[in-house]
């Protein structure tokens, strides 16, 4: 892979002090871009894949947030070592601690206790059409990106489509499965408010990946063990603990959060903050092909009505 902005002191800084690009170079840029918020979008669709399955298998929320954040950050720990303890790799004790919230195992957890509740097809779209939405709100607020007819048309859209899920989970699950949606619009808004606060503060991608994983490793891990114990990880065998690791440490958690910064820097926060509505499709792909999970009527129709709204929110 080619070198990033990510890799420097400040992935922000450096967008905005860039001086103006021939036609072709800002194409190029745009594309790279769209490549990393897709790459970004396939990897927490796998994530979601795989989370279900954990749940279906018997792994609690808190044993999937382990699996995802503590072991990837034991292998981000020559990274933060190399960018300093001192100040969290730049990124500061405090951001960090923000991020860690927003985009580490409390929202993990959350997300994850949806699916406690309702279908794998609920998660997927959810889950990134709220931060598709909150993302654009965001950007508007705090970045000053500009609201078109086309991104308000495409929010409205999205709004309409969550509607359709909510009122499948009321009427085939009752008022519980609307919570189960709840986790995942919570989730979602957590995520956009970290993806833009990355734009915000200049910060840089990989050293958030670093830092988030690092607080997990000193906060979470030891917590983890203390409460629940390995025992119960144990129980379940080297192969799912194995398929957890992988998917939610590695392919849902670090090379999404690098790739997802790296198409903040090259199309700003509000058009990036939508690119997690790329999942559902990712998801049902997936999901149909692991674990047969075939998507209902009122799903498909929230799914293609969240799509639109997406396509819309991605116009210039």
């Amino acid at each position: 892979m080619a070198k990033s902005p990510c890799h420097g002191p400040r992935a922000g800084a450096i967008a905005v002090n860039i001086e103006p690009q021939p036609a072709a170079a800002h194409a190029s840029g745009i594309f790279i871009g769209v490549l990393c918020g897709a790459a970004a979008a396939f990897g927490w669709a796998a994530g979601f894949v795989a989370a279900k399955h954990g749940i279906s298998v018997g792994f609690s929320p808190a044993d999937l947030a382990f699996h995802r954040y503590v072991w990837s950050g034991l292998l981000l720990i020559p990274v933060m070592r190399r960018a300093g303890f001192a100040d969290l790799g730049g990124v500061g004790w405090g951001r960090g601690l923000v991020m860690t919230v927003l985009s580490g195992p409390p929202q993990a957890f959350i997300a994850y206790s949806g699916y406690m509740v309702v279908p794998l097809g609920h998660g997927t779209t959810i889950q990134p059409a709220c931060a598709a939405l909150f993302g654009i709100l965001l950007a508007t607020v705090l970045l000053r990106e500009r609201m078109t007819v086309e991104r308000a048309f495409g929010a409205v859209a999205i709004v309409c489509g969550l509607v359709v899920f909510g009122v499948e989970s009321f009427t085939t699950i009752g008022t519980h499965g609307v919570g189960g949606d709840l986790m995942f619009v919570t989730a979602g808004c957590f995520w956009a408010t970290a993806g833009i606060l990355i734009r915000h503060w200049n910060l840089a991608g990989m050293r958030v990946v670093a830092a988030v994983g690092t607080l997990s490793v000193i906060a979470v891990a030891p917590l983890y063990l203390l409460t629940v114990g390995a025992t119960r990880l144990l129980a379940f065998g080297v192969w799912e603990n194995a398929l957890q690791i992988a998917v939610q440490g590695i392919l849902a958690g670090v090379l999404p959060i690098y790739l997802f910064a790296l198409a903040v820097v090259r199309l700003g926060g509000g058009r990036a903050s939508t690119f997690p509505a790329l999942v559902p499709i990712f998801g049902l792909i997936i999901g149909l092909g692991a674990l047969g999970a075939v998507p209902t009527a009122a799903q498909l129709i929230g799914l293609v009505i969240v799509l639109v709204g997406f396509r819309f929110m991605l116009k210039q």
